[in-house]
């Protein structure tokens, strides 16, 4: 399958500053080439405002950006093309899901750094500069992300705790979590306890918005292709911290997530991705017994179930 390549080329002198051999120095973090990731499908508006954001934040630095096409059919190579006249796209010939999508993304990624960005996302003024910062003066650091908001300006629980079982029905979306959403399951899962101001060290990020180190991705390989959609950052990050690279939360850096899922039904694909994701993780980090592993994935799929019809409730 193909992949959709774009562009965004940045040089104070007109040429490539930096290498892949090495870390980098204080000296030379912004001026050595980002490359950013975007995997797209069937969200016109949302890519144009995350690449115009892009575009305002990344002046002046040496910005290359792949964006992966999964198959959308909405006309998004004529649409770039016309606002951004420096974008090359070539489209998925169907959707790989967002892992597969991201790999194809960072096999031709030629920075340093790369950016893992959801479409819907929108970078806040100076993130860029203060996630590379971070980069250079902790080069111990694999993975690193920014504050994710809502739109509202609410905080999106965007760091978070390994999940075991119990997290895995005590998550963000789960009806657990609405009904009782102080119980010590999701707290602790979701790190609301913590005030989300100061830079810290966690289990994951969101892969909305993560800035990876390419000697680390090189190191630990890269997103597992066995998860379609969903759980495919957790599992990452995971293999990060096995291989001794820190995963870290970085506030002072922000990004709006757009996300309104929340508001309208959601295709019962996704679920069901989903929750797929999170049985291939349980099965792979946990490694459970069989009549644990059959209990465990009887837990998730009724999980699912629910999700699904309480979903077909929602307004489309």
């Amino acid at each position: 399958m193909g992949s959709a390549v774009l562009f965004l080329r940045r040089t104070s002198g007109g040429r490539l500053v930096g290498a892949r051999a090495g870390l980098p120095t204080a000296e030379s973090s912004l001026s050595r080439t980002l490359s950013t990731v975007i995997v797209y499908y069937r969200a016109r508006d949302a890519l144009l405002r995350c690449l115009t954001a892009l575009e305002e934040d990344a002046a002046g630095l040496d910005v290359e950006t792949t964006v992966i096409d999964n198959h959308s059919q909405d006309g998004i190579s004529e649409a770039l093309r016309i606002a951004f006249p420096h974008v090359r796209v070539q489209a998925n010939l169907a959707n790989l899901g967002f892992a597969r999508a991201v790999n194809q993304g960072l096999a031709a990624a030629r920075g340093e750094y790369v950016l893992i960005l959801n479409p819907d996302c929108v970078l806040e003024r100076g993130a860029l500069r203060v996630l590379l910062s971070h980069m250079t003066n902790h080069p111990e650091a694999g993975v690193i992300g920014p504050m994710l908001m809502n739109p509202g300006g609410s905080l999106e629980y965007s760091a978070r705790s390994f999940p075991s079982l119990a997290t895995f029905l005590f998550n963000r979306y789960s009806l657990l979590t609405r009904l009782f959403p102080k119980n010590r399951f999701s707290r602790r899962y979701l790190l609301s306890d913590w005030d989300h101001a100061s830079v810290l060290d966690v289990d994951w990020l969101s892969g909305a918005c993560l800035l990876a180190r390419r000697v680390a991705i090189d190191h630990v390989g890269p997103m597992d292709e066995a998860f379609f959609m969903f759980n495919e950052d957790v599992d990452w990050c995971r293999r990060m911290k096995q291989a001794g690279w820190r995963v870290t939360y970085v506030p002072q850096a922000r990004a709006i997530h757009q996300v309104g899922a929340s508001r309208h039904r959601i295709p019962a694909r996704l679920i069901v991705e989903r929750h797929r994701g999170m049985i291939h993780y349980f099965h792979k980090h946990h490694a459970p017994g069989r009549l644990v592993a059959w209990c465990a994935d009887g837990l998730i799929y009724l999980r699912a179930g629910l999700m699904i019809a309480a979903n077909a409730l929602k307004p489309r």
